[in-house]
């Protein structure tokens, strides 16, 4: 080795090694609903998918209701991080017109609520 190439040497970074092949991509796995796809006796698939219909829609619901709870006490004035219409329909991406009808929905609920 000259002096020349051992003083290159220690600045000489090292590449990364060309790649001979490309990697292959993962096969896209096949989309599972629930397994509904498996099904193919067509009254199993309609008594199968329409129980899974009446689930979501019950839990659509549920989850709509602790919404509006959830923006009635974030529009409650009594609290000092109190939220505006505006600030509430933008946070659940709503209009200020739908945050409002959700915010008096919420306080309805509120009141029928069991007191803990």
């Amino acid at each position: 080795m000259s002096d020349s190439s051992a003083e290159r040497s220690p600045q000489r970074r090292l590449r990364p090694a060309p790649l001979l092949f490309e990697p292959g991509l993962a096969e896209p796995e096949a989309e599972h609903f629930f397994d509904l796809e498996s099904i193919e006796d067509p009254r199993e698939l309609l008594a199968r998918a329409t129980e899974l219909t009446l689930a979501f829609r019950a839990a659509a619901e549920k989850a709509s209701d602790f919404q509006a709870l959830a923006a009635a006490q974030l529009a409650d004035p009594r609290r000092f991080d109190s939220l505006s219409l505006e600030e509430i329909a933008a946070s659940a991406d709503w209009t200020p017109d739908y945050a409002a009808k959700m915010v008096e929905y919420g306080r309805g609920l509120q009141q029928r609520r069991p007191v803990d």
